[in-house]
């Protein structure tokens, strides 16, 4: 399962570069229309950043999620004990764990909405877009079961597991 969870996070990361590539075209044209006259006003430049800044967002908050960069507040005591930090871990991953299945099941029916509509600058079906949503539900699930049997690992054994893919 791990092997999966692997692959899935390097496509996540090859997925957020290529997009971040792609964004620099529609800004590439926009600030150099601005600056010439020789260059048109394209509209379809911002939705298409736009489109690819959501994108990247929910992507990166993906991948935020399996490095465990995500922003985090103390509001629990600091465990002194690894039963207690196994505990206080758990804790904190069930509540991006809600968040999750939050993402994924309201996320769906935003892209259902989305399948119905139209961008109207690009013709782009707008369920293309909707769907970073249960997209990253799914993948903060996904690395949030892998947080979850570490967590419980460190509860059982008391022993840290050290991942050598990331």
């Amino acid at each position: 399962m791990r092997l999966f969870i692997d692959r899935v996070y390097r496509a996540l990361q090859m997925l957020l570069t290529f997009l971040i590539g792609i964004l620099i075209i529609p800004v590439t044209i926009q600030i150099v229309a601005r600056f010439s006259e020789y260059v048109p006003h394209f509209i379809w430049t911002e939705e298409m950043a736009r489109f690819c800044l959501i994108w990247i967002i929910m992507i990166g908050a993906s991948i935020a999620v399996r490095d465990g960069a995500h922003f985090d507040v103390d509001v629990l005591p600091h465990p002194k004990t690894t039963r207690g930090r196994a505990i206080s871990r758990m804790i904190v991953h069930g509540g991006v764990l809600i968040v999750a299945l939050i993402f994924l099941a309201f996320g769906w029916r935003f892209t259902e909405f989305g399948f119905d509509q139209e961008s109207e600058l690009t013709g782009i079906n707008m369920a293309t877009i909707h769907i970073a949503w249960p997209v990253a539900g799914f993948a903060w699930l996904l690395f949030m079961s892998e947080k979850f049997y570490d967590d419980w690992q460190l509860l059982r054994r008391g022993e840290e597991v050290v991942h050598e893919s990331h």
